[in-house]
């Protein structure tokens, strides 16, 4: 029998904001750490959308980890003061952020193929010893062995976990997972990892789990947006039937949309849009036609019609 081991919520620009976390949470469950979607300085300054989702005051989830995606210690150093300010003990370190527009300014994976760049970044956990530092990578940015070479410097770090997405940078999400890469960097990593990409199902983290017997935990970030009750199959070891889902699904949807309509200001188009985000990469058992329709619905009451259909269907 495989030991039951943590669930890592990954953070998702755009999806996985405080009222997803806190809906999903109360919804759901089975999630042993959720993360924010990176913050950023923009120029100079932060979002409202990121100091809203970081507040503790608006998370009700468990355990809450901040993450920040910066290319230098100065730029950190402004982001984490506002943790610290927030009151948070831990901060997660974004080096796996794929999206060309960061990276070619060394945010996120862009990162991975300067070592003294990635040093002087990380020097940040060593200036603030009394929080507790994770870092989020990848296996490189052009070449799976970035990770490898920049292993002496992770590892003289006083680090809580790392985690791993075995991808290269500039495959975005494309190809397969790297799992050779992830085994040579696992051998060489001395801190706790957690693995983390193409995660959609119970097989998938059993298998996963069995090939890498040493890991200290599981990320998962797209396959708990299509499947949200993933986390708790996984900790009950059984899938739910069809009509716990629709229930915990509809409970799920019914908190998201309440909260999104009380606090976007920009109409009925802007909640749309911002519900069909929810359906995004959501992919129960339903009838394809229901699903089209969320998806295609122009209004706000077309769109109430097409829930209504789907939650009602048997």
């Amino acid at each position: 029998m495989q030991k039951t081991l943590p669930i890592h919520f990954a953070p998702l620009q755009g999806y996985t904001d405080v009222i997803y976390r806190n809906a999903h949470a109360a919804c759901f469950g089975g999630i042993d750490t959720y993360y924010t979607p990176f913050v950023r300085l923009e120029k100079g300054s932060f979002r409202h959308r990121d100091i809203r989702g970081i507040e503790p005051g608006n998370n009700q989830v468990s355990h809450l980890i901040p993450q920040l995606i910066a290319p230098s210690t100065e730029k950190a150093e402004k982001i984490l003061s506002l943790f610290i300010e927030k009151g948070y003990k831990e901060a997660d370190i974004n080096m796996g952020c794929p999206f060309p527009i960061l990276a070619k300014r060394h945010n996120g994976s862009g990162i991975l193929p300067y070592p003294e760049e990635v040093k002087e970044l990380l020097n940040l956990v060593l200036k603030y010893p009394e929080i507790s530092f994770s870092i989020k990578m990848r296996l490189g940015w052009e070449n799976p062995d970035e990770c490898l070479h920049l292993a002496p410097i992770i590892n003289d770090l006083p680090l809580r976990q790392v985690t791993m997405h075995p991808r290269l940078g500039k495959q975005q999400y494309k190809g397969e997972v790297n799992l050779e890469g992830f085994s040579a960097f696992q051998e060489v990593c001395k801190h706790p990892l957690i693995y983390n990409g193409d995660i959609h199902s119970l097989e998938d983290i059993q298998r996963i789990q069995k090939q890498f017997p040493a890991l200290a935990g599981i990320m998962i970030g797209r396959g708990l947006l299509a499947n949200p009750a993933l986390a708790l199959e996984y900790k009950e070891n059984r899938i739910l039937t069809a009509d716990e889902m629709r229930e915990k699904l509809h409970s799920m949807h019914t908190s998201v949309y309440t909260q999104y309509a009380e606090q976007l200001e920009g109409g009925d188009e802007q909640l749309l849009n911002k519900m069909k985000t929810f359906w995004e990469y959501l992919t129960p058992q339903a009838d394809r036609k229901l699903l089209k329709a969320i998806h295609k619905s122009g209004s706000l009451n077309k769109y109430n019609q097409a829930i209504l259909a789907f939650f009602n269907q048997r």
